[in-house]
């Protein structure tokens, strides 16, 4: 179990954690979700023990991080943001020699690298494997001790979307033994329908809570219909829509598959799918904020969005719906 109590941490004089109370239980999976800024940083550096609680109190598996680092070690599994892998060493050896750092038996390497699917790999050089094998690789160290917490930095960082699945088939596997797991992340992307509970993180502090399994749930059936020409009605996930278009009167929904039209209005698509995480960008477009990658100023009243799409699509915003979006980020 991971628990904090009256956490804060001032920096320079500054308060840059305060958290009253967070609590990750056996069988759960947690996310602590925040842009750059929003202290996340500062929080995994108190997780891993690198630095020490102005107050309060931070225990991982009832191991407190800063006073008992080596017994932090051997409880936790920790992903950084970096892979953290030796380049000289083929994906076997860097797992054995992690075994020998551990007292564990050599076979546990092999073991390993059959979870995360890189048995193939086994003797393969490193430097000509993909960022998502290498991702799968550094999980494996993080899991590879078999420890009673798993904490990842970007866990999903450089893969691609069989990497994606099968990391969150991993740590959903790992939480059903009994622990608990715990991601920092910059957005929700791939973690509603992995986490039991997500926190958004603002300037250092936790300022909502979700329950995606419940909400789902609550708001099924979580489908947006789209009319084809044949009259056939196909239902959409709103995870599949890049952004919705008004056009001539008409809404119509945009996928990777192509363009579709859809009876409701942007206004009522706004109503039904803000909470999903779709966001107002123009008067003509509601972009879902999980596909936008980055957030282009041109001139002082002047911003896009690009999406992370194979064509890089840009999605005009309006300068009031900057000034929303970022008070609604934290950037």
């Amino acid at each position: 179990m991971i628990e904090l109590k009256n956490l804060q941490k001032a920096i320079g004089g500054n308060l840059v954690i305060d958290i009253p109370g967070l609590q990750v239980e056996a069988l759960e999976i947690a996310a602590l979700v925040g842009p750059a800024g929003s202290g996340k940083r500062a929080l995994f550096d108190l997780f891993t023990g690198k630095t020490r609680p102005t107050a309060g109190t931070l225990q991982l598996a009832g191991i407190d991080p800063f006073l008992e680092k080596d017994q932090l070690s051997q409880v936790v599994g920790i992903l950084f943001t970096e892979d953290a892998v030796y380049k000289h060493l083929t994906p076997l050896a860097n797992l054995e020699f992690q075994t020998r750092l551990y007292g564990l038996p050599r076979s546990r390497a092999g073991e390993v690298l059959s979870q995360v699917g890189l048995r193939d790999q086994a003797n393969a050089n490193l430097n000509k494997l993909s960022t998502s094998l290498l991702r799968r690789l550094a999980f494996g160290r993080a899991i590879l001790h078999a420890p009673q917490v798993l904490l990842l930095f970007e866990p999903f960082s450089r893969c691609d979307q069989t990497t994606v699945g099968l990391l969150s088939g991993l740590m959903r596997a790992f939480a059903e033994q009994g622990k608990s797991v715990l991601i920092l992340a910059d957005d929700q992307t791939n973690l509603d329908s992995l986490c039991d509970k997500i926190h958004v993180l603002r300037q250092g502090q936790i300022t909502e809570t979700h329950h995606p399994q419940e909400e789902q749930a609550a708001s099924f059936p979580f489908k947006i219909p789209a009319k084809l020409e044949d009259k056939k009605v196909i239902l959409l996930n709103p995870a599949e829509v890049l952004y919705a278009s008004a056009e001539e009167g008409r809404a119509f929904l945009i996928t990777l598959d192509g363009k579709l039209p859809t009876q409701f209005t942007l206004a009522e698509l706004e109503e039904r799918l803000g909470r999903s995480g779709f966001f107002r960008a123009h008067r003509g477009f509601l972009v879902n904020l999980q596909h936008v990658k980055e957030v282009i100023p041109f001139t002082r009243n002047s911003f896009s969005l690009r999406l992370n799409d194979a064509n890089g699509t840009q999605i005009p915003l309006s300068k009031s719906a900057a000034r929303e979006l970022s008070d609604l980020l934290g950037y």
